[in-house]
């Protein structure tokens, strides 16, 4: 998407009229650098005036002239903020970092506003003091409770004093955040790396060397240019023989961020950790994570602790029997050395290849993208009925983005699903979901949501089209499962929709559906080789069966890493002013079953809790496992399609977003609480 990068009022600025794009979607085509800041200036005064409205209402606060109204205010905001944040990661530039520096501080202060002003949180705690004679339904009463909570949390109830100390702490985390993403994504680009002789690259597959070839013409050069994107980095750890070029590409990544340049990320760390430190003690808490784990299924860090500690003694014996194996495998062709880091993965992929007769390669012309795509939409299909249909009429960001319209079984029209797959300079890196629009209900009008599923996956070749390896294709079924939680969703509120749950409930229902993955049933729908037609084998599908608990320990270990990393950063109880590098070592330690390299780090550029939502949450990665393995027991036992099962869990997890602790909505759809015994038994740790 091209942005005229003149700063000026536009006298058509689409922000400020209705959409008459199909199902009111964004006109991604009108929309210039030069509406952004009048529409976040308009949105926030309308919403202010909106809240001066609640305030002066001389009558007695009630839940739906205080409650519903300050739920309902805000719409030209939410608008402008769904797009400009969603372009941030999936299409920005120079141009549009910068006004991100500039408009951070000015949400930021505008939110602080809201949840800071003293008269509406008066009127929110009345209605809150009467929440059980007001005769509220289920969805109402959570609503209520989230949002009484949400302004304790966000400093309501401070003094005059610590409210502005607050004001303060919250535009500088805002900052410090939005820095270290920008940082981490212009330290990815930054990087490339000229091959001009092609003997280096031995091992590396043929599209492998067509994209890096691809990458050197782009760049007016002759050779192969590698850099740090997923798409580069991964075959080359995986495939290529030249150790050197792997640990020169592996050492990169690993420092990115942390070299000392304008990029360097562990001065934003100290900024980010001691500022939520400074908040999570200014609201009573003793350390952030104290302050987040209260609104989490895991409700406090002691449980959080036991799930990784009961974990990882439950695998370690494992991860230590594998890289036990990995080392034989190495030593018995050829290696002279002890398994580093960039040796693991290349000796695992063969080791793999030889115990298994599994090859990814082998694998990938059988998973080509169009085809995968009929088949993860079929999935949804054949579980809830839904059908998708591209339309070519609803605006995209960007050429290579697709829009479908989603409709339900009875062929009412449910959602706008986008899906963007490649690598772009403009994109950050990793996949998510997201969404430019929530569902919400008023009366009988179903506003309906229109999601975003985002990837970096392999793209095609002058001869090939693009063929995914299949921890891509996993990856997009995770996101899809997303998209379905945001697609699905049936509530009345929108902050109660789609994913607006328990960070530790949220990935439940995408990592449910990477279980369909290696299910024979499930691949014989699409899963034919782009060249001759030919149905993936039975034999090729037993491989990746048998491959799949495959180094379980060793991942399962790397996964708990991240865990205790994350928890260590937010359960400081003093400001740290100390090293980052050594820091994260010794949180890491006891996971740890490969050398440890000392001069790198995973902290500046560990998005996921310094720039994204999962502070003090990453543990909910292997808390969603927990209960995704117990749930999909549920499709094993009475049929991996079957209608019942699909449709108890689309009612009782999919459609109700968070209108309802999940604890009782897991419950509803498995009859009891879950266990870990279904984890084990599927990663072959227990009979």
């Amino acid at each position: 998407m091209a942005f005229v990068t003149t700063i000026a009022v536009s006298a058509e600025n689409p922000f400020f009229k209705p959409y008459t794009t199909p199902h009111q979607t964004i006109p991604f085509n009108e929309i210039k650098l030069e509406h952004f800041m009048p529409a976040f200036e308009e949105g926030m005064k309308q919403q202010n005036d909106e809240i001066k409205d609640i305030i002066n209402n001389k009558k007695p606060p009630t839940f739906e002239n205080t409650i519903v109204a300050l739920e309902k205010s805000g719409s030209l905001l939410d608008k402008v903020t769904g797009v400009f944040y969603n372009l941030l990661s999936a299409e920005t530039n120079d141009d549009l970092q910068k006004l991100a520096r500039e408009v951070s501080p000015l949400t930021t202060e505008h939110s602080n506003g809201i949840s800071l002003n003293e008269q509406l949180f008066e009127r929110i705690k009345t209605v809150y003091g009467q929440h059980d004679k007001l005769n509220l339904d289920t969805e109402q009463q959570m609503l209520l409770k989230k949002t009484y909570d949400r302004f304790v949390n966000s400093g309501a109830g401070l003094s005059a004093k610590d409210k502005e100390k607050y004001r303060e702490l919250s535009k500088e985390l805002s900052q410090s955040t939005l820095m270290f993403g920008q940082n981490t994504l212009n330290e990815t680009n930054k990087y490339s790396l000229l091959i001009t002789d092609k003997n280096l690259l031995s091992g590396l597959p043929e599209d492998v060397l067509s994209v890096l070839a691809s990458n050197a013409e782009k760049a007016g050069k002759k050779g192969w240019m590698l850099d740090l994107k997923a798409t580069t980095y991964i075959p080359v750890m995986k495939f290529a023989d030249n150790r050197d070029l792997r640990r020169e590409l592996y050492i990169a990544n690993a420092t990115k961020a942390m070299n000392g340049g304008e990029f360097d990320n562990r001065e934003n760390i100290r900024k980010i950790v001691n500022t939520r430190l400074e908040i999570a003690k200014l609201l009573g808490y003793t350390n952030y994570a104290d302050y987040v784990l209260i609104n989490r299924m895991a409700e406090n860090k002691e449980n959080v602790y036991k799930l990784l500690d009961d974990l990882l003694e439950a695998y370690r014996s494992s991860a230590e029997n594998e890289v036990k194996e990995i080392q034989a495998f190495a030593d018995k062709n050829g290696a002279y050395f002890k398994i580093q880091p960039w040796d693991w993965s290349y000796y695992s992929e063969k080791y793999k290849a030889e115990r298994f007769a599994f090859d990814d390669e082998a694998l990938k012309p059988y998973l080509e993208l169009e085809n995968v795509k009929k088949g993860v939409f079929g999935l949804a299909t054949k579980l809830y009925g839904i059908t998708f249909k591209k339309n070519p009429n609803i605006p995209v960001y960007h050429p290579e983005v697709d829009a479908y319209e989603v409709l339900d079984k009875n062929g009412r029209f449910l959602a706008v699903l986008y899906t963007d797959f490649h690598p772009r300079d403009g994109k950050s890196s990793g996949a998510w979901m997201s969404s430019f629009k929530d569902q919400w209900m008023d009366g009988k009008k179903d506003s309906r949501p229109h999601t975003t599923i985002v990837m970096n996956f392999t793209r095609a070749t002058a001869d090939k089209p693009a063929l995914l390896t299949y921890s891509e294709f996993e990856t997009f079924l995770h996101e899809f499962g997303h998209a379905l939680h945001g697609m699905l969703t049936k509530c009345t509120y929108a902050s109660l929709s789609g994913t607006s749950v328990y960070r530790d409930f949220v990935e439940l229902p995408s990592q449910i559906m990477e279980n369909w993955g290696p299910e024979k049933q499930f691949l014989d729908g699409f899963a034919v080789h782009y060249e001759t037609g030919e149905k993936i084998p039975a034999e090729l599908v037993r491989k990746i069966k048998d491959a799949e608990n495959f180094n379980t320990g060793y991942l399962c270990l790397r996964q708990l890493s991240f865990g205790f990393l994350d928890m260590a950063w937010h359960t400081l109880t003093k400001s740290f002013d100390g090293d980052v590098i050594s820091f994260e070592h010794q949180a890491m330690d006891k996971t740890q079953v490969l050398p440890v390299i000392h001069e790198v780090a995973m902290s500046p550029t560990f998005g996921h809790i310094f720039s994204g939502g999962y502070a003090a949450g990453y543990y909910g990665y292997k808390w969603a496992e927990v209960l995704d393995a117990d749930a999909f027991s549920v499709f094993q036992q009475n049929g991996i399609f079957d209608k019942k099962t699909a449709d108890s869990f689309r009612k009782n997890i999919l459609e109700k977003g968070g209108t309802e602790h999940p604890m009782v909505l897991y419950k509803r759809f498995r009859g009891q609480e879950p266990a870990i015994d279904a984890l084990l038994i599927r990663n072959g740790v227990k009979k």
